[in-house]
């Protein structure tokens, strides 16, 4: 994707370098969005590769509720450990290592309801919704409406909740979404726009596009629909500066053509497992490493 280079570099070109909550810093740019079409293949980012099994594990792992990173760590998807391990050693002064402590979380389910949930993130969010009088699931909201009023312009998801902001981990960086359906449900096309408050654009953007588009087809294929346009809107889009030798290294690849995902069908979009998600024909560089910006 051309177009997500062009991003990295008008960060380069016109970003303004700050320091930020992690004490990394960051060079960043206000308001920034990409625009994919989904009908020319699945949009993995191709100068690097993008764990697309880490991906569909994170996604479902959403959409079944959990908030608790057990699940994720047997899966052998480390991407959430940090926060917890990081609270870990903090709390108990435990200088634990990061295999020691997933070890534990895997296998000690006592420990892992001390220290593997992260509070109210995504899925509690997207799958409780707690409101004053009543909680909300969201996603089954969703689907039904996409199914029973496609055309409603109700298609929201949000997980910013303001009075549990406190109780999370990490707020969410990408905090709502919303669907669009063109046509009717057999041969119309389904849309989605997310919003992102906070964008790592290195490490944490390509796994967002990719994660959006995962959502977009399972939430088509629920609702009898094509995927068409994947919509990202960001806010503060940063590069941490212990990224740049890693971003400059990707500017100067060419991308290749996308792969194709392939789904196979569930009677429900909880239904999924990652054995369901495939992608054929995807061709890219060698991975490029770099830190997690706690």
């Amino acid at each position: 994707m051309h177009q997500y280079l062009d991003y990295l570099q008008d960060i380069l070109d016109h970003g303004t370098r700050h320091a930020d909550r992690t004490g990394t810093g960051t060079i960043r740019v206000f308001g920034r969005q990409l625009r994919v079409d989904l009908s020319e293949g699945f949009p993995l980012i191709t100068t690097k590769r993008v764990w697309m099994r880490g991906v569909t594990e994170e996604l479902l792992w959403f959409l079944r509720g959990e908030t608790n990173i057990q699940s994720l760590v047997r899966a052998g998807v480390s991407i959430w450990t940090d926060w917890p391990l990081q609270r870990y050693r903090e709390e108990t002064g435990t200088d634990i290592s990061q295999e020691a402590f997933e070890e534990k979380i895997a296998t000690d389910d006592a420990f892992a309801e001390r220290w593997g949930d992260l509070g109210p993130v995504y899925g509690r969010q997207w799958r409780d919704f707690e409101g004053p009088e009543r909680r909300v699931d969201q996603i089954e909201r969703l689907v039904e409406g996409l199914r029973e009023q496609p055309h409603s312009r109700r298609h929201l998801v949000s997980a910013w909740h303001p009075a549990q902001i406190e109780d999370a981990a990490l707020p969410p960086c990408h905090y709502a979404f919303q669907c669009f359906v063109d046509g009717e449900p057999g041969d119309g096309q389904l849309s989605l726009m997310w919003q992102q408050r906070s964008v790592d654009s290195f490490l944490g953007l390509p796994f967002n596009i990719a994660s959006y588009a995962l959502l977009t087809c399972l939430l088509a294929q629920q609702a009898d629909l094509t995927p068409h346009e994947l919509i990202f809107n960001g806010g503060d889009c940063h590069i941490y500066l212990n990224h740049m030798e890693q971003v400059e290294e990707q500017l100067s690849r060419e991308p290749y053509d996308r792969p194709t995902l392939h789904l196979h069908e569930r009677d429900s979009i909880f239904d999924y497992t990652a054995d369901d998600v495939s992608v054929e024909d995807y061709e890219h560089h060698p991975a490029l490493q770099a830190p997690i910006a706690v």
